[in-house]
């Protein structure tokens, strides 16, 4: 392997360092962030850096960029406290890619891409009907990091999962779903089972459970 030094990749062009920095984390979970404004109009928005914080009380985050870079999603959250969180299929995943554009305030990207929103149980942010995964959820806290970035943290209040994806313990087999993966800025992988493992104890072998 070839040794990369801080120094020599700050030294880099912005464009090649990013690609490079952002690739080396791994794969991540990508999904469709929407949102309404205080007037209702809806935002729809790609991000890849989602993270289960928590099972009881059920908690997700996601890192929202500098706000003079991303400033809808996170605007929207403040004002009515509501998102939701819709995983990306390889069917529509040139579509999700293109939310990332810098659509003007305004702009409801359901309509720009060519994705059908779709209103449930009442809930004031429309999901991705395309999605087969979908998350509702409310804002619990937004945390201001160093960098100029932010964790947004949100409670989970409904969840949508095809029954047939769920197994007896509650584990969701996301490959079942569609649900894709991302790498760096651009690139979408899809994904499939490799293993599982029972839980481990320092005085056990392991078994493989099967999907």
């Amino acid at each position: 392997m070839k040794h990369y030094a801080i120094a020599e990749i700050q030294g880099w062009t912005r464009i090649y360092r990013a690609n490079f920095v952002n690739s080396l984390s791994g794969f991540k979970p990508v999904s469709l962030i929407a949102t309404v404004n205080k007037t209702n109009q809806p935002n729809l928005a790609i991000f890849s850096n989602i993270v289960h914080l928590g099972a009881d009380p059920a908690l997700i985050g996601f890192i929202n960029r500098p706000r003079e870079a991303a400033p809808h999603t996170i605007r929207n959250i403040e004002d009515t406290g509501f998102y939701t969180i819709n995983h990306i299929l390889p069917s529509f995943v040139d579509k999700a890619h293109q939310t990332s554009a810098k659509y003007p305030e305004g702009v409801n990207e359901f309509d720009a891409v060519g994705l059908t929103a779709v209103s449930k149980d009442g809930f004031s942010v429309p999901y991705v009907a395309e999605s087969h995964v979908q998350m509702a959820l409310s804002l619990s806290e937004i945390i201001a990091l160093s960098n100029g970035t932010f964790l947004v943290v949100g409670a989970l209040e409904h969840a949508y999962v095809n029954e047939k994806a769920v197994a007896g313990d509650g584990f969701i087999e996301l490959s079942k779903e569609e649900s894709i993966v991302s790498l760096g800025l651009d690139a979408y992988y899809e994904t499939s089972p490799l293993d599982r493992y029972s839980y481990a104890k320092p005085d056990q072998l392991l078994n493989s459970i099967s999907f």
